[in-house]
């Protein structure tokens, strides 16, 4: 039977979910995540996880957050002028907003703060600094 190897082309189904059980996501009702097996494409937790796997076998893989989007990095939070912000922009804490860096790159940021003065956004992934663990199923090798 063919094994998963570092290099192989393969197909999971998935569902991901916190320590505390909430699903943060899932292929379910979706095609198979198709990747290159240790190519970077995925994070380094499940990457690791598949060689030695077979098509059908199931596993339940637990992702350290320093495996998964790392931890919480403070210098990512930036606290900005209110005014510097559109007043056609919500505010309101949790909100997802994109921001343009120096080069050009759109970057991701969720209001976390807002006080008279200031919104603090923050840029550390929204999974940064959590335990992760994902349900995994080989669909295919090749």
């Amino acid at each position: 039977m063919t094994e998963v190897k570092s290099g192989d082309k393969v197909a999971i189904h998935y569902t991901g979910t916190l320590q505390d059980g909430t699903k943060f996501d899932s292929s379910e009702g979706r095609d198979p995540l198709e990747f290159e097996v240790g190519s970077g494409q995925i994070i380094p937790g499940l990457d690791g996880a598949l060689p030695g796997m077979s098509v059908g076998e199931k596993k339940v893989v637990k992702v350290p957050s320093t495996e998964a989007y790392g931890e919480v990095n403070p210098e990512m939070r930036q606290a900005v002028p209110r005014e510097g912000i559109p007043a056609d922009i919500p505010l309101d804490i949790g909100t997802q907003l994109q921001m343009q860096t120096p080069d050009g790159q759109a970057l991701p940021v969720t209001v976390v703060e807002v006080d008279e003065s200031t919104v603090t956004l923050d840029a550390n992934h929204p999974l940064a600094g959590k335990d992760l663990q994902f349900d995994i199923e080989v669909v295919s090798i090749g």
